[in-house]
Formats: structure tokens, C-alpha cells, sequence
């Protein structure tokens, strides 16, 4: 982006210059009649592909330049899959991340009491694997509880597979889901008498999608339409 940044400074800086010269050239010795017109011409020319390249680049801001839609943070040393090695799922089984191995993973923060976040985002995430189609078999949602007082794995059942019977819901005892809202870097804060259910909690809304190889890729973001989640997905799939 940078490089790109200064090839489009260099254009306008050059045009500015040919233009620019146009006026110099009067008071010095007048250059070839032919010469002047071809320099203008030069000119515009430059200034159009230097406005057509930010342009480009403005009405693209959406998507980033490997062609995510989410943010890529490929590379982060947060957020490990194989911290959530232990947790119990909502058939009280032992979670084992290695089971996830080949499946691209995709990790969501929530509680179930929750009256906006977390509904909206699964139900996205709900959208997502049917526009995936059969590659949502290669697809394995995650969601942690962090109210595990109330989020017991029963309440889990009840809630998690509503959205889509291959979700799966955590959870831990407190201590453990604190460590990993360190680990995943995830903000969660308790609000007392905050709604007729008792408390709410006040939680990070972002997603982490994992590729294949159970590597931390993408952070998807509160609001992100299921299309862009589907295409993200498909890519880490491919390969991406």
C-alpha cells in the first residue's frame, strides 16, 4: 500500500510539474509549437490514472489487499485454538482442538442471556454455512460461554445448536474462562441489574476464524454480513 501510496504522489507531482511548465515556458525560449500540446496531453494523462488509482482504492477500502473482508491477523501470537483444550462441550464431552484439524474454525464470546451481540452474530454465522452450501461440513463454530455460572452445558444445549445443530457451545469454570479471555484477548465485565434476566455482561463481539491448519487468521467484526463471512471462509478453505 505504501509503495502504491508514492507511485500516485509521483504521478501528480510530475503532471503538476508538465503543467506548471506551461506557463515557465513563456518567459523563457518558446519550445517546438508541437512539443507544448504533447506535454499537456501527458499531463491529463497522468492526473487521470492517478486519480483512477485512488479511486480504486477508496471504493475498495472494505476489502483488504489478500482479499479478506475481515481483518487479517495472520501471524498473532494470541488467540491459540489449543487453548481451549479441556473445555466441556454442551454433551459434556471434553473438548480436543486437534479434532477440528482440516475444518476451518470460526470462535465467538458470548453468553446466552444476551439480548443483541450474540443472537445476531450467530444468526449471521447461521447464514453464512447455508450460502457455504457443502463446504459448511468444513466449517466448525465455536461458542464460549462467559457466564458460566448461568451458561451451564444444559442451557448450552438448549440455546448453541438452535442456530445450527453443527454449533457448538464451552464451557469452564470461571478462573478457566478468564485465563483465556487473556489469551484471546477478549474484554468481559459483569453489569448488575442491568435487565429483568439479572445481570448482562458487557463482552468483546468479535470473531476469530481459524484456517485449516488451526492458525489464527481473521478477526471478524459485530455486524459483518454473511456473504463476506461465507467468502472468508471459503478462501481459508481453499487455502488462502
Amino acid at each position: 500500500m505504501f509503495l502504491k501510496i508514492v507511485i500516485v504522489l509521483l504521478l501528480l507531482i510530475v503532471a503538476a510539474s508538465l503543467l506548471g511548465g506551461r506557463g515557465a515556458g513563456r518567459a523563457a525560449i518558446r519550445p517546438k509549437s508541437q512539443v507544448r500540446p504533447l506535454m499537456l496531453r501527458i499531463a491529463i494523462i497522468l492526473l487521470i490514472l492517478g486519480a483512477g488509482v485512488i479511486v480504486v482504492h477508496l471504493s475498495g477500502c472494505s476489502r483488504s489487499e489478500d482479499g479478506f473482508h475481515a481483518t487479517d491477523v495472520s501471524g498473532a501470537n494470541f488467540g491459540r485454538l489449543a487453548a481451549l483444550d479441556g473445555l466441556t462441550d454442551h454433551l459434556g464431552r471434553r473438548l480436543a482442538s486437534a479434532d477440528f484439524s482440516g475444518k476451518a474454525v470460526v470462535v465467538f464470546f458470548g453468553y446466552t442471556r444476551c439480548p443483541d451481540i450474540c443472537p445476531t452474530t450467530l444468526s449471521a454465522m447461521q447464514a453464512a454455512m447455508k450460502l457455504l452450501g457443502p463446504d459448511a461440513d468444513r466449517v466448525q463454530v465455536l461458542f464460549v460461554t462467559v457466564d458460566p455460572e448461568r451458561d451451564t452445558p444444559a442451557v448450552l444445549k438448549d440455546y448453541v445448536p438452535w442456530f445450527d445443530a453443527r454449533f457448538i457451545g464451552l464451557h469452564g469454570d470461571p478462573a478457566v474462562i478468564r485465563d483465556l479471555a487473556r489469551e484471546f484477548h477478549v474484554f468481559f465485565h459483569k453489569v448488575e441489574g442491568e435487565t429483568a434476566m439479572g445481570y448482562s455482561i458487557d463482552h468483546t463481539a468479535t470473531s476469530y476464524a481459524y484456517d485449516p491448519a488451526g492458525r489464527l487468521r481473521l478477526l471478524i467484526p459485530h455486524g459483518a454480513k454473511p456473504e463476506h463471512i461465507a467468502a472468508d471462509l471459503r478462501a481459508l478453505l481453499a487455502g488462502s
